[in-house]
């Protein structure tokens, strides 16, 4: 009975308790490059409650890259910007009715693996006060690397390369998509790209990669011996700090 007066009490005392929008713009961007979009498969983008892990919002990255000039050229002052309306972001639209501090988990690139890098930030959500513009953007290190040459798990017959030069090859670009060439906004001449090759799990040999067009890098070897071969491709950049790497395994047979 004292539970009935005290709800009905409740009811009518005009306190409710109401969840507000809240809106939080959420985006990925690579180190020393642009935005990561639809062109890339997006980055995946996780908000939880910090307190309870609940998940509040989560989806993928949607739009543009972004504008070179305005990102990588142009002169930043403290209020610029360095978004427009085409730049891939998620929205994120969460009801809180207190502030609530959340994590953002950021997962990229969503489509490669082999590249997949997470970071992660906290901060407070006030109910109602929304974050947009450039919102909250989480940058992402690192280059997408694909070995090309040799396929994954191949056969190769020594007959067939014995004493001549094999060739490996590998594309390699930021983790935007953008793509590196010679002179360009990421010039090849500052990333170091090599090869190690390992047979049976011993270390053999180094291989120096040079680029031969746009965002391809190509190196020589000579195989003249049949084992089970490791290739493992690396990019650096020592300015940046930026690394990427990408293994194959493939076999030399008799």
């Amino acid at each position: 009975m004292k539970a009935l007066i005290f709800v009905t009490a409740f009811l009518f005392s005009g306190i409710t308790v109401s969840a507000t929008e809240t809106k939080l713009m959420v985006r990925a961007k690579a180190r020393d490059a642009k935005f990561i979009g639809s062109s890339l498969g997006g980055a995946y983008i996780i908000i939880r409650n910090k307190l309870d892990q609940q998940i509040l919002a989560e989806g993928k990255t949607t739009g543009s890259t972004g504008n070179t000039d305005l990102i990588m050229k142009d002169p930043k002052m403290r209020e610029s910007s360095i978004t427009d309306a085409q730049t891939a972001c998620f929205l994120a639209k969460i009801d809180i009715d207190e502030p609530t501090l959340v994590s953002i988990e950021v997962i990229s690139p969503y489509t490669h693996r082999q590249a997949q890098a997470k970071v992660s930030t906290e901060l407070w959500l006030i109910p109602g006060r929304d974050i947009l513009g450039d919102g909250i953007i989480l940058e992402i290190p690192g280059f997408i690397i694909d070995i090309l040459k040799p396929r994954t798990h191949q056969y190769i017959s020594l007959k067939a390369i014995k004493d001549n030069p094999f060739q490996i090859q590998a594309d390699v670009v930021m983790m935007c998509g953008c793509v590196i060439d010679k002179g360009g906004v990421w010039n090849s001449e500052e990333i170091e790209v090599k090869g190690i090759l390992k047979k049976d799990g011993k270390h053999i040999k180094d291989i120096k990669m040079s680029l031969t067009s746009t965002k391809l890098f190509e190196g020589d070897l000579l195989i003249n011996t049949v084992g089970n071969y490791e290739l493992i491709v690396y990019a650096y950049n020592e300015r940046t700090g930026n690394t990427g790497v990408d293994k194959v395994n493939y076999v030399i047979y008799e």
